[in-house]
């Protein structure tokens, strides 16, 4: 496979931190996305190479390989290896005498004996130069990295999706319950392996966006409710949007602002747990009345002279 630069596939410099290569495969994803290209080769084939990129680069560990050894990143450690065996035994050439003695003599291999060890370690296709393995060695394909956004009513829901990988499309199940920033892997959709290697793995990451109504906070549900003042003086009911509908919720006579109440069961589904549900919470907001008229402004008064007494 041809040398890819991992840094200007994503378009940043070799000093880019954590946060720059974050923010430029997350824009970059945004453009390529097959979903946005359906009909664009090209663009599947640089989305690939973004997550290739992507996947290498926010690795701490693949990413110090990729900055040392470059192309051979995945090999090059091995090389290194057999770089140190093959300096230890450089000056010990051995040879047979045929009378059943064994000689060592000092000095260095040629290129075809160096060739020769490497191709004894690695197998033929060993290349000295580029360091990469021959056909008797199998490695796993890399990893591919993908973002899915869904808002908050569609993570409570199981929903099934389809993603275009390799130019294939593939329906997944999501389950109700996803949380923000949940990673979930996918085993052998990644990158095809090396000498009929195992497939590497596609890791999706959930973004969940923020809701006008509700907030959430693991598998609970905040929110906040308008009551007017005389519901909150005299008690009585309101009405409450949950995210199956709308409940009845009793008011107590005396309610004070920012009252908390909890309805059980009505918050975000659990994740894998077909039933069970978090709480909802409703902070009652009480609205004072404004723009009064004189006659209620008269009644307030009389009602406040009462509660002095």
């Amino acid at each position: 496979m041809p040398y890819i630069d991992y840094y200007k596939i994503l378009g940043v410099g070799r000093n880019a931190s954590a946060e720059d290569i974050k923010k430029a495969y997350r824009r970059l994803a945004r453009k390529l996305h097959p979903d946005l290209n359906p009909n664009d080769k090209e663009a599947h084939k640089k989305f690939q190479e973004l997550n290739e990129a992507n996947e290498v680069l926010s690795d701490p560990e693949k990413r110090a390989k990729y900055d040392k050894y470059g192309e051979n990143w995945k090999h090059g450690e091995e090389y290194e290896k057999a770089q140190q065996q093959y300096q230890q035994q450089r000056g010990r050439q051995q040879w047979s005498s045929g009378e059943g003695q064994t000689f060592y003599t000092e000095g260095d291999f040629s290129d075809d004996d160096f060739s020769d060890f490497f191709h004894s370690m690695f197998g033929s296709g060993f290349n000295r130069k580029s360091g990469s393995a021959g056909s008797r060695n199998r490695f796993k394909g890399a990893d591919y990295q993908a973002e899915l956004r869904l808002t908050l009513r569609q993570a409570m829901q199981t929903q099934q999706q389809t993603l275009t990988i390799n130019g294939k499309n593939v329906r997944i199940t999501i389950p109700a319950g996803v949380s923000d920033g949940q990673k979930i892997k996918l085993a052998g959709y990644g990158q095809p392996g090396v000498n009929g290697g195992p497939n590497g793995d596609l890791y999706i990451t959930f973004t969940i966006g923020d809701d006008p109504v509700f907030k959430r906070l693991n598998d609970d549900l905040y929110t906040e409710v308008p009551v007017d003042l005389y519901t909150a003086v005299l008690g009585g009911g309101i009405m409450v949007e949950t995210l199956t509908g709308q409940v009845k919720m009793t008011i107590k006579p005396g309610t004070q602002p920012n009252t908390k109440l909890r309805l059980k069961g009505k918050g975000f589904p659990v994740y894998k747990k077909e039933g069970h549900y978090g709480d909802l919470y409703v902070t009652l907001k009480v609205q004072v009345p404004q723009h009064l008229s004189d006659k209620e402004k008269e009644l307030f008064t009389q009602l406040s002279k009462l509660r002095s007494q």
